[in-house]
């Protein structure tokens, strides 16, 4: 192609010089905003904890003073960065300016469509929750335009009350629950929405708003990272469907296209019942929550609050009496509320010590992370989850897993795709300069 006489075909010295300041400029706005954030970052839950100073964050990133604080004067103009108020120290001269995530400047949106519920989360560059509607539903088998154009009208909402606030929408991550193309962003399909070969952003009906497409586990997985959590481990979220994310080094292992993590169709027992993915005994007919549900005697449907008062009707402590494997006979009708109840939860707890094996002998991580309904049935499903993972995972004796709760709190995936948001204009400050 010839180009116009105005122009050159090579860089000049200047302006070449000119575009490595520019991008030496960029790298260090990255820099600088980085540290703020994860200085924010490392303080959740410590009391002791001090935002850093534009001199502790020179010393952080190596920059000098002068530059920092150019740098820093940049982020508050574009309400990345909040300076507080003056607080004196131990070295001489002015008092230092702690320097903190702006709150109610800038959002990202977690969005999501689950068989029970739709979501829509938006959280501002301080972690707080800005705005949050979840709608119950029943999305069995569901039409995906019907369903998705709703969501998009409950995101419209949002956007517009966060708008209204003098808030900034930077994007919206979109959970599934099913097999996403980490590549192009499409649902390949979702078993218990019975929803396949599907493009989703368009059905929303935001065309202003960039949304990306995620699975629901890995972005739960993802909430969790702003807790306590260990740098490597197992997440595993329990609903009607179960699906795992693989966190090493603090990021996400996806893989070639992102499919991995499907532990809800590992089989438990080729003779099993049936599963929605067309194969049989999948882990989610022992473990997810309608058949856990079912196996205690109540509606598939019922809310997890009638399974907990079940567990709980008869006074004693959580840890039931054994019960079958997830291979035997299905569970007796006899027996108290909270006696059924815990063999079913029990019996779950089996299955998933068995499959949660087959992953941690193949991945090699030493934390397994129940969440989902999972976390408030955790008491009752440690036990059968170590001793299962305690009987199959070969490194056991060396290294024992460890099971925890989650701790991002409800609907997790909505937190984790919102922060997902978040973590891209921290990584890229000068678009929003």
């Amino acid at each position: 192609m010839t180009l116009p006489p105005t122009t050159t075909q090579h860089t000049t010295g200047a302006s070449a010089s000119a575009s490595r300041q520019h991008t030496l400029r960029e790298r260090n706005l990255r820099l600088v905003a980085r540290a703020i954030y994860d200085a924010a970052a490392d303080a959740v839950g410590r009391r002791d904890a001090v935002p850093p100073s534009r001199a502790d964050v020179a010393a952080a990133t190596g920059l000098t003073r002068a530059t920092v604080s150019t740098l820093v004067d940049h982020l508050v103009a574009a309400h990345l960065v909040a300076e507080l108020l003056p607080v004196a120290t131990q070295r001489a001269g002015r008092p230092a300016v702690p320097l903190v995530p702006a709150r109610r400047t800038v959002v990202g949106l977690g969005l999501e469509v689950n068989v029970d519920y739709l979501g829509v989360r938006a959280l501002d560059l301080a972690g707080d929750v800005v705005a949050d509607h979840v709608e119950a539903g029943t999305f069995h088998d569901s039409d995906p335009a019907t369903v998705l154009a709703r969501l998009g009208s409950l995101a419209s909402d949002v956007v517009a009350r966060v708008e209204a606030d003098g808030m900034r929408v930077a994007g919206a991550r979109l959970a599934l629950p099913g097999l996403v193309d980490a590549r192009t962003g499409e649902l390949e399909v979702a078993p218990n929405l019975g929803w396949s070969s599907l493009d989703p952003v368009p059905l929303l009906g935001l065309p202003r708003l960039p949304v990306h497409v995620a699975n629901e586990a890995k972005l739960a997985a993802l909430a969790e990272l702003a807790g306590d959590a260990p740098d490597s481990f197992l997440y595993v979220s329990g609903d009607v469907g179960i699906g795992a994310g693989i966190v090493v080094d603090r990021a996400l292992f996806l893989a070639e296209r992102g499919w991995n993590g499907e532990v809800g169709h590992v089989v438990v027992d080729p003779a099993g019942p049936r599963c929605t993915c067309g194969a049989h005994g999948c882990l989610e007919q022992y473990a997810g929550k309608e058949a856990i549900l079912r196996a205690a005697g109540l509606p598939g449907d019922a809310p997890l609050d009638r399974l907990v008062e079940a567990l709980l009707s008869d006074g004693g402590d959580p840890v039931g009496a054994a019960t079958p494997g997830a291979g035997a006979a299905p569970l007796p009708d006899g027996g108290t509320p909270a006696a059924q109840a815990r063999a079913a939860v029990e019996r779950a707890g089996q299955a998933l010590g068995s499959a949660l094996a087959d992953f941690v002998n193949l991945t090699g991580v030493s934390t397994v992370v129940l969440g989902g309904v999972y976390t408030d049935l955790e008491p009752w499903l440690r036990e059968p989850v170590e001793a299962g993972l305690a009987e199959r995972v070969l490194a056991a004796p060396f290294a024992p897993v460890a099971v925890r709760s989650a701790r991002a709190g409800v609907h997790a995936a909505l937190s984790g795709g919102a922060r997902e948001v978040l973590r891209e204009v921290v990584a890229d400050p000068a678009a929003w300069g």
